[in-house]
């Protein structure tokens, strides 16, 4: 089994409705972002899935949080913009637009040493 996996990332602003703590705040993060897909097979010049389509894709997803209240942004506008809701989110718009690609995992980081991470399986 083939992994092929890409990291971006974006710039935007949360708060957690109803978090006891400093996070319910209005507060920013560099959202780091890393997709995984799998492949159990490469095509005829020895590639799983392209890298740059990954990019493509995900970078198409990441445009509409982009320097953003994630608070005021859809779906986060009805949904808390947590770490765990963030990842689930790019999940399912990324597979809807890659239908056909075994999507394997959304990881979700808000700092270099906490993140989250959504699959299906």
């Amino acid at each position: 089994m083939y992994r092929i996996c890409v990291r971006r990332h974006f710039d935007a602003a949360h708060g957690l409705r109803g978090y006891a703590g400093k996070c319910e705040a209005l507060h920013g993060h560099r959202w780091e972002v890393v997709v995984c897909v799998e492949s159990e097979t490469l095509n005829e010049i020895g590639i799983a899935f392209d890298f740059t389509v990954l990019k493509r894709e995900l970078d198409a997803v990441l445009a509409r949080f982009d320097h953003r209240n994630l608070n005021e942004t859809p779906p986060f506008d009805q949904i808390n913009p947590s770490s765990e809701n963030i990842a689930r989110t790019i999940f399912h718009a990324l597979k809807e637009r890659l239908p056909h690609v075994g999507l394997k995992y959304v990881e979700a980081w808000e700092s270099p040493d906490a993140w989250a991470t959504y699959s299906e399986s």
